[in-house]
């Protein structure tokens, strides 16, 4: 980032030049502007002070003065797009108006003078290609900067709380002796002798010379703590200042934060929209990390990471001058989104090479990421060319660690019906299930015995970790556990059944559903999977691709399937078969060398991994702790502690399905985008959110 000192140095100095100008300085006096969070917002209605030093920056620097518009000029409002947005701000004769007025009240002469800075663009970090995120970096640290100089100013108390985290050094030991306690107390199963040597390569590999790596262990081989003992050691040889582990779900986000916050405390911070928050629990501190990642451990998701990484907003924003130098995991790295995979390996490979941030590739399935060309240019990949193994022989390991027997269906074209396949589960005392839908896992629940368990994003949250909670006691003491699930299971989720039914998806979920069969190696023989066709093939889209894929690639194979070299196969004909810049976010970021013209705020408004524009929260009547939520919500409103709460409690429907069932009177739009549960009836014990009344079950013989 040296790169770019004078131009954070001339931001910083000129972003608020237009507080000069009388009509702010009126407005400054009239209403105090003590008011940390409105300093952020720049609301309606108060005197404009951002476009001066753009302005200024212009007339000093010709074209090359836009990196400082760019930021000067979004240091509230957030990134503008050029054409269309900030050509036309600077354009306006209002914005010549608040420069000359600025300027008419003699600011001071050294905070004009720009000193012996050079406009040079010739080294950009990556180039013209890096334009964008060089652009993003420096902004990032305006605005973060900006925020903490104003509490500094208005709560010095509070900012002198900030900043008293423990460095990665300090936290290695706290991990190492976790780790020492876990070996003494681990039985010397086959399983956990493969654990401790992984962990092993994984701290031998830390002395390697940071950039891109991959960590390639099949699931139930510890990638998660061996991933943090490679990040701690890393950031010990190199001087790496923070680890950031990436999980895909919200689902799993919370089972990881609980491990890491028992090794390492209060060091670590949760971000993702379902982290919880008690008022008397949320410090200043944890507030600011989760606003700017200024802690030693974060745990995130998918969403805020990449969204991040390609925001307009500032609050979205003021997090990435703190990626440099980190040690990133992406953990299940396979499921990063093909639409959106040109740019996302666009931005990875610019922070590994210019940013000092380590990326970890960190699946038992790991995606074909190097570049690649076709006949039809269209479908190439800029990859990640450069990526090293930190296993030394990843087929040894997965020889290592089979545990199970993998049976393909006798006919790929023959599909299953749901009662048939209920009666071959049922002759099964422990088995786990796992389609491809909520409406098919329901379809076989209906069709199964008493007691059958059943898994779906239509529980909320809460409910899910009980259910998994209950399903994992029973395993322990050899219940017989019957389970119908969806793929949420998949990932991050421990469970250990000898048999494990899995309807024909892509390779990587057969993979991940495997890794919930004899996970523990415990049995006296293998496990065993089964792949069979559904009724009704996976809905269009990135299902129904991952499914053709996967009969491409296991068609007519008669030896092992879920062999490590098919997933190379696998995600090739998946990604030829995908458009991996879907929204043109790559364009829209590409900075003309002439004109620096990048489309920043349309480019944030397309990259959304979760497109929730048609989604609806609705807040559910799970058990007593939901009822007194919404009984809180009613009386206090939405408060923000209380709304971390309620997540726990909430399933996400089509916005089309909940306003279905606001017009039938179940539910109630409470506060707009908030529907909740009235209808005591809705919300079923075992099934969850019942959208289609009340489940139905046919006699069985068990």
């Amino acid at each position: 980032m040296n790169y770019g000192a004078g131009w954070a140095r001339l931001a910083g100095q000129w972003h608020d030049l237009g507080k000069y100008r009388p009509r702010f300085q009126h407005y400054i006096r009239l209403v105090s502007g003590f008011e940390a969070d409105a300093h952020i917002k720049g609301e309606a209605g108060k005197a404009p002070h951002s476009t001066a030093g753009a302005m200024l920056a212009m007339d000093r620097f010709g074209t090359a003065g836009r990196v400082l518009a760019y930021l000067i000029a979004g240091h509230h409002a957030g990134l503008a797009d050029w054409f269309g947005g900030l050509d036309a701000r600077l354009g306006d004769p209002k914005s010549r108006a608040e420069l000359d007025e600025s300027l008419a009240e003699s600011p001071p002469a050294e905070l004009l003078d720009p000193g012996d800075f050079e406009p040079n663009l010739r080294d950009l970090p990556g180039g013209q290609d890096g334009f964008a995120l060089w652009v993003r970096m420096l902004f990032s640290a305006l605005v973060d900067a900006d925020f903490l100089d104003t509490e500094r100013y208005m709560d010095p108390e509070k900012f002198a709380r900030r900043n008293a985290w423990p460095t990665l050094t300090e936290l290695a030991p706290r991990f190492n002796a976790h780790m020492a306690k876990l070996a003494a107390d681990a039985d010397p199963t086959p399983v956990n002798v493969l654990r401790a040597d992984i962990l092993a390569q994984c701290r031998a590999a830390a002395a390697l010379t940071p950039g891109l790596f991959s960590l390639t262990v099949p699931t139930g081989g510890g990638k998660t703590l061996s991933g943090m003992a490679f990040a701690l050691e890393h950031a010990r040889h190199h001087g790496k200042r923070r680890v950031i582990h990436v999980i895909p779900y919200t689902s799993i986000i919370e089972q990881t934060a609980d491990i890491f916050r028992g090794i390492f405390g209060d060091a670590v911070i949760e971000h993702h929209s379902n982290a919880e928050s008690e008022p008397n629990k949320e410090s200043s501190a944890s507030r600011l990390a989760c606003e700017n990642w200024d802690a030693p451990i974060v745990v995130t998701t998918n969403v805020q990471f990449f969204e991040s990484l390609f925001a307009a907003r500032t609050s979205r924003c003021r997090k990435l001058h703190n990626l440099v130098d980190a040690v990133v995991i992406l953990d299940e790295a396979q499921l990063l989104p093909p639409e959106f995979l040109q740019p996302i390996l666009d931005v990875l490979s610019l922070l590994a090479r210019h940013y000092g941030v380590t990326v970890v590739l960190s699946t038992a399935t790991q995606p074909a990421l190097s570049t690649r060309s076709y006949f039809d240019a269209r479908q190439n990949l800029r990859g990640l060319d450069n990526v090293r193994e930190i296993i030394r022989d990843p087929d040894a390991l997965y020889t290592q660690l089979e545990r199970v027997t993998v049976r393909l269906p006798a006919d790929w074209q023959q599909p299953t019906d749901w009662p048939t396949l209920a009666a071959e589960l049922t002759q099964l005392e422990s088995v786990l299930a796992i389609v491809n839908t909520r409406k098919d896992a329901r379809s076989l629940w209906q069709q199964m015995p008493e007691g059958t368990l059943h898994l779906s994003a239509l529980m909320c949250g809460a409910h899910r970790s009980k259910a998994i909670q209950d399903i994992k006691a029973r395993l322990k003491v050899g219940t017989p556990t019957r389970v119908v699930s969806t793929q949420l299971v998949e990932a991050g989720v421990d469970l250990d059944f000898p048999v494990v039914y899995r309807a024909l998806a892509g390779l990587d979920s057969i993979a991940q559903a495997a890794g919930r069969c004899n996970r523990e190696g415990r049995l006296q023989g293998k496990g065993e999977v089964v792949v069979f066709v559904p009724p009704k093939p996976a809905p269009p889209g990135l299902l129904r691709k991952g499914e053709n894929a996967c009969r491409r690639v296991l068609y007519d194979v008669t030896g092992q399937p879920l062999s490590r070299a098919r997933f190379a196969q696998y995600f090739e004909s998946l990604y030829f078969d995908c458009a991996l810049d879907e929204h043109g976010i790559c364009g829209l970021l590409a900075a003309d060398g002439q004109e620096l013209a990048v489309s920043f705020r349309t480019a944030a408004d397309k990259f959304r991994l979760i497109d929730d524009e048609d989604s609806a929260p609705l807040v559910v009547r799970y058990n007593d702790e939901s009822t007194q939520l919404l009984n809180t919500l009613r009386k206090q409103g939405p408060e923000r502690w209380l709304m971390r709460k309620l997540q726990r409690h909430t399933v996400n429907l089509p916005r089309r399905q909940a306003e279905q069932l606001r017009n039938l009177g179940d539910v109630d739009e409470l506060i707009p985008d908030l529907f909740v549960q009235v209808n005591d009836t809705l919300y079923d014990p075992v099934l969850g959110l019942l959208t289609d009344g009340a489940p139905t079950r046919p006699t069985l013989i068990a």
